[in-house]
């Protein structure tokens, strides 16, 4: 059974930084992206950037280049999220998921078949 679990979320001003961890485990053979997707109130869930274990190919969404970086230790273990630059539009809930996923379907909320609880992130101005 495959476990999710994020940590590392909180408040911090605008510009500021925070770092997220997603810890894994039960992690199946049919697993080779790890991702971080994030759910504003009254928005949909949107992909933040992702990371193919195997060859730790990394992709970001547009909203993230240069801002955000997703990065894995042991492939499948530990997966990070380091975010600078933090924007009050940047304040959600941040999800971890594992999913068998084709490169060009990253973003795709329903290609993960496992989620964690999530972290809040709340940046304000």
């Amino acid at each position: 059974q495959v476990q999710l679990v994020e940590s590392g979320g909180g408040s911090v001003q605008a510009g500021g930084s925070l770092s997220l961890s997603c810890a894994a485990s039960g992690i199946t053979a049919n697993t080779n992206f790890m991702g971080w997707f994030r759910q504003a109130p009254g928005k949909e869930r949107e992909a933040v950037a992702a990371i193919s274990t195997g060859y730790g190919i990394t992709y970001y969404a547009d909203f993230a280049k240069g801002r955000f970086t997703i990065s894995q230790d042991n492939p499948k273990s530990t997966v990070w999220l380091q975010m600078n630059s933090l924007k009050p539009e940047d304040t959600a809930m941040y999800y971890c998921a594992a999913g068998g996923v084709f490169f060009n379907t990253w973003q795709r909320a329903s290609w993960y078949h496992s989620w964690g609880q999530g972290t809040q992130v709340t940046v304000s101005s």
